[in-house]
């Protein structure tokens, strides 16, 4: 994740462009209760893609 975004990962461009293209949803309409939302039902796949991410690092 971006530095800049650690108290706001919803308005992170990167994290706005990952959610839209894994979920659907247009990046401009994502908010910080949508991004909750998305985070809360999508827990277990976010963790998997960050334990890659990070062995790729």
């Amino acid at each position: 994740m971006m530095r800049g975004y650690w108290l706001a990962p919803w308005k992170s461009p990167y994290l706005r462009w990952r959610i839209e293209t894994y979920w659907g949803l247009d990046a401009d309409r994502i908010t910080f209760a949508v991004f909750w939302k998305f985070v809360w039902g999508h827990w277990r796949e976010l963790l998997r893609y960050l334990r890659w991410a990070a062995s790729m690092a």
